[in-house]
């Protein structure tokens, strides 16, 4: 195995909780990717909504246009709607995604109406506007960066060679679609980011901060939005630490910058 380490994949994940896009390359910012998690789906009370409650939103995959974002389902493609990026309504929202309260804008009553419809219940899709800022943990943060409406972190990063070795001890492989990272690395051993500290990937730093922590959501099939035991089974078995159980690492940004599929990682 080559120990030289590539960027080989990027995703990212506009709408939390739906399917992510592969891209070539992406604007690195403080709050996470460009487009990465900007918007958010809501109940009426304002809290946030996931596969966690509702794997059924696996099924609902995001398109990336230059002025668009299109939405459809991967079992029913006729199932679909598009609307601007900057499409938003003059409706402010406070919207609860764990333990914050941050201020959202309402995109449209037609988007909420659908997405409703989609899953049987009241639900606005918000979107969150640059003026608004939501702090990283501090026992986390670097320079006290604000994130999007990810977990908590503005990126997650993990070795091709982890999952790969997870999958020998799986009796049917997963992808890595299940894990939702922004950036996947070739080279090096199985869980390698585990001893990354701080990184160049092309011509962007950046600092590893944390383990990645893993929930149920992992157990959800992203294609067909089935839920199992696994992989969170297998990986409780040698993967939990303080009762929970980890893959990936999540990271933050120190420049500003694009990166690119092909860039090598260096560790500093």
């Amino acid at each position: 195995m080559s120990s030289a380490l590539v960027l080989q994949e990027i995703y990212l994940y506009p709408i939390k909780s739906l399917g992510g896009i592969s891209v070539r390359q992406a604007l690195v910012e403080e709050r996470g990717f460009r487009y990465d998690r900007r918007w958010m789906l809501v109940d009426k009370k304002g809290d946030f909504v996931t596969q966690r409650t509702y794997p059924q939103l696996a099924v609902l995959q995001v398109a990336l246009g230059d002025t668009q974002l299109e939405v459809y389902s991967k079992i029913d493609p006729s199932q679909r709607i598009a609307f601007d990026l900057d499409l938003v309504s003059p409706q402010e929202l406070q919207v609860q995604i764990w333990g914050d309260e941050v201020l959202a804008r309402l995109v449209s009553d037609e988007v909420s109406r659908w997405f409703s419809d989609f899953l049987g219940m009241a639900l606005d899709l918000v979107v969150m506007p640059e003026s608004s800022e939501r702090k990283m943990d501090p026992r986390y943060a670097v320079h006290e960066e604000s994130v999007s409406f990810a977990d908590g972190m503005p990126y997650v990063l993990i070795g091709q060679s982890s999952l790969d070795d997870l999958n020998q001890r799986l009796s049917e492989p997963v992808r890595m679609d299940r894990f939702r990272p922004n950036m996947v690395f070739s080279g090096g051993e199985a869980y390698a980011e585990d001893q990354f500290k701080e990184l160049q990937i092309g011509e962007v730093g950046f600092q590893v901060v944390k383990p990645c922590g893993r929930c149920v959501l992992i157990t959800v099939n992203q294609q067909t939005a089935e839920k199992g035991k696994e992989p969170l089974a297998t990986l409780a078995t040698y993967r939990t630490v303080n009762n929970k159980v980890y893959f990936g690492q999540n990271a933050v940004s120190l420049t500003p910058g694009i990166v690119r599929v092909g860039d090598p990682i260096q560790k500093l």
